[in-house]
Formats: C-alpha cells, sequence, structure tokens
C-alpha cells in the first residue's frame, strides 16, 4: 500500500473486488486491506456501492487509455492496430490472478440495469463501441456501427475465454475473428476503403 488514503483503498479494493468478487469483499475487508479506519473510510466514500463505482470507473479510465494509445499508434492501419489490440488482451489472459472483464463480473454481481454500478457498465461499454467505430473509420464503411457491435461481441468472448478457456489462445483468436469480421465488411459494395496492412505489419 502507498499513496493518499484514498488512493490504498482503491487499490486494496481493485485488488479484492478484482480476484474475489464484489459482494464477496466486505468493507471492513477493503479497510484492513488498506490499514485504516472506517472513520477513514467513510470520509472518502459513503459506502460500499460508491467504493465499487469508484474502482470501475478506475478501470475504465484505464482501458481507455490503452485503447486511444492503440488507435493513435495504429495511425489508421486497422489491422496494426488490432494485432495490438489482440497482443495486450492475450498478454493481460497469460496474467496470473486473470479472471475475465471486470465489467462483465460486475453486471453478472449486479443484476439491476437501474443500479450506479450497471450505469458505470453501462456508459464504458458505450464508449468501447465507440472506440471501435473510431478504429474502423478510415476504411469508409457502409455500416461501422454494425462493425463495431461485432467487434465488441468478439471483444466480450475473447474476456471469457480467457479466463475459462486456454489463455494462449485468445490473441491469435481475437485477431483472426475480428479481422474476418473487418474484411467481410471491407468487401462491401458501398465500401470506400478496403482492408490492408502497412509494409512490415
Amino acid at each position: 500500500m502507498h499513496g493518499s488514503m484514498r488512493e490504498r483503498l482503491m487499490e486494496a479494493a481493485n485488488e479484492l473486488f478484482y480476484a474475489e468478487g464484489l459482494r464477496a469483499v466486505s468493507v471492513d475487508r477493503v479497510i484492513e486491506r488498506a490499514g485504516t479506519t472506517k472513520v477513514t473510510f467513510y470520509r472518502h466514500f459513503r459506502g460500499k456501492d460508491e467504493l465499487i463505482v469508484a474502482y470501475l470507473e478506475a478501470r475504465a479510465e484505464g482501458e481507455r487509455a490503452g485503447v486511444d494509445a492503440a488507435i493513435s499508434h495504429g495511425d489508421g492501419d486497422v489491422e496494426a492496430t488490432l494485432r495490438l489490440m489482440a497482443d495486450h488482451t492475450g498478454g493481460m489472459a497469460c496474467t496470473p490472478g486473470f479472471r475475465g472483464c471486470p465489467f462483465i463480473n460486475a453486471a453478472a454481481e449486479y443484476p439491476d440495469p437501474g443500479s450506479p454500478v450497471r450505469e458505470v457498465v453501462r456508459v464504458h461499454r458505450e464508449w468501447w463501441t465507440g472506440a471501435f467505430e473510431r478504429l474502423v473509420a478510415p476504411l469508409g464503411l457502409a455500416d461501422p456501427a454494425a462493425v463495431a457491435d461485432d467487434l465488441m461481441l468478439l471483444r466480450d468472448g475473447v474476456m471469457v475465454a480467457g479466463y475459462l478457456g486456454e489463455p494462449a489462445r485468445v490473441a491469435p483468436s481475437f485477431l483472426r475473428s475480428s479481422l474476418a469480421v473487418v474484411r467481410a465488411a471491407s468487401r462491401a459494395p458501398s465500401a470506400g476503403a478496403v482492408l490492408a496492412p502497412r509494409s512490415g505489419t
């Protein structure tokens, strides 16, 4: 534990919530892990749900920064960007303690779509589909929103497969599948461009 007390609480929550689940971990466990007191905890968070929302928002911020960096680095080369994303996801899946997507996990534990937790999940998933639309924008596809939906479906699948299946296989599987989706859409008569990796990709 390091940093400010709020940072220590967030660090403890991140470790415990992801490893053990949101409902399984009590506020007392987080407090104990952070090495503080209930009084101090309630100075920073009104309750457990607020802590969970903060945990998910921090996770979302990290994911968004990584995806934005991949899109920027790809610089319009859709295949290169998808390779970066596949490699990153595959690397995560092979990390000890990987339990899949924290947002899918959170939705499974909080079935009420009107809860603050589900609202964070909804907003982040909308951000993801928007990011996939930005990713394929250089191709001039007839229906980029539909392709983004397909890529989001694949992203969900690879996160689940990385946890429940063979982690080493998820990166190549995601890349094959996502390229197949994008290439099929690029062959549509009204598509304005074709998928063509740059030299050396």
